[in-house]
């Protein structure tokens, strides 16, 4: 049955449906909620946790038919889903999450769904640097090679040798991080019908196993000391307007503990918002929106939002 982009989210269809040639299920009206760092938004009107390519180039097929847009999910780190949820297809890579080292070339292909900061560990255990920055950025691969992820002076951009990227018409591409055109936070794959399959990544062996151990384990501390983790949030929301921080800028106006329902901006660092309890999407949006308002009053400084909105506000 094909269905209309604009057709609303239905509770009338609930049979699951099994893709052929594949042990691959799409579900109906799955929460999302749970799927996302926020713990807000709405239903998925489709839902699909592919574990091999094939999987994923039969979605694509489906999708195709059906005439539907398709998200892709991860940890749900960096995304703000509205409460009225997504229309079309999300897509979850969680499943996708092999790993293998070639020793010879100090080189790791990993799956999209792989966890950063647990890749992070286990590269510095084994003494590898060119990742001690991700230890605390709580996400997937896939989703730091499409925002090009970073911290500490570090990103995905200065380790990738390559990518591999599904499309939405089924045909599958090896990109270079050049063919990605990464600059700050951003890559060509945030603006195309596009899901990485995995990325192959540098790393390098001049330094000892404790001095990367050291280097990555300062880093994570620094991040619990600077930056709220008690509540759930989406990191950083705002891309830093360089050369100022973000979050200086929002604490000097003195927004600091500023709420909109159960919204909050962060006490411990201005460039976070926090889900203080019960918030809806809609409460964090309105939050950002405001704090980009008074910020913009100001300092003459609008703030671009490093967060994904997805649906509508």
């Amino acid at each position: 049955m094909a269905i209309a982009l604009n057709q609303p989210i239905s509770d009338s269809l609930t049979n699951p449906i099994t893709l052929p040639h594949t042990d691959c299920v799409i579900h109906q009206k799955v929460h999302l909620a749970p799927y996302t760092s926020y713990r807000v938004g709405g239903k998925a009107q489709w839902y699909a946790e592919p574990k091999v390519w094939q999987d994923i180039q039969e979605v694509f097929h489906w999708v195709d038919k059906q005439q539907i847009p398709f998200t892709c999910l991860g940890k749900g780190s960096n995304l703000l889903i509205c409460d009225g949820g997504i229309e079309g297809l999300v897509l979850n890579t969680r499943h996708l999450n092999q790993y293998t080292v070639d020793e010879t070339n100090q080189t790791i292909t990993v799956g999209a769904g792989y966890s950063l900061p647990k890749l992070a560990w286990q590269v510095a255990k084994k003494g590898w640097e060119g990742l001690e920055w991700a230890v605390g950025i709580p996400g997937t691969l896939g989703g730091a090679v499409v925002m090009n992820a970073g911290a500490h002076k570090g990103c995905i951009a200065d380790v990738l040798v390559k990518a591999i990227v599904a499309y939405s018409d089924g045909t599958i591409k090896e990109l270079s991080g050049k063919e990605l055109q990464y600059s700050y936070r951003t890559s060509r794959l945030q603006k195309e019908s596009a899901l990485v399959l995995s990325a192959t990544l540098k790393l390098s062996a001049t330094s000892t196993r404790e001095s990367v151990m050291e280097i990555t384990g300062n880093n994570f501390k620094h991040r619990k000391q600077t930056q709220p983790y008690d509540k759930p949030s989406c990191g950083s929301v705002f891309r830093n307007p360089q050369p100022q921080a973000a979050g200086w800028l929002i604490e000097q106006i003195g927004l600091k503990g500023y709420q909109i329902g159960g919204a909050q901006v962060a006490h411990r660092h201005a460039n976070f918002i926090l889900n203080a309890g019960n918030a809806t999407a809609g409460d964090i949006y309105n939050l950002i929106s405001h704090v980009q308002e008074q910020v913009q009053n100001s300092w003459s400084i609008l703030l671009h939002p490093e967060v994904r909105m997805l649906g509508e506000f």
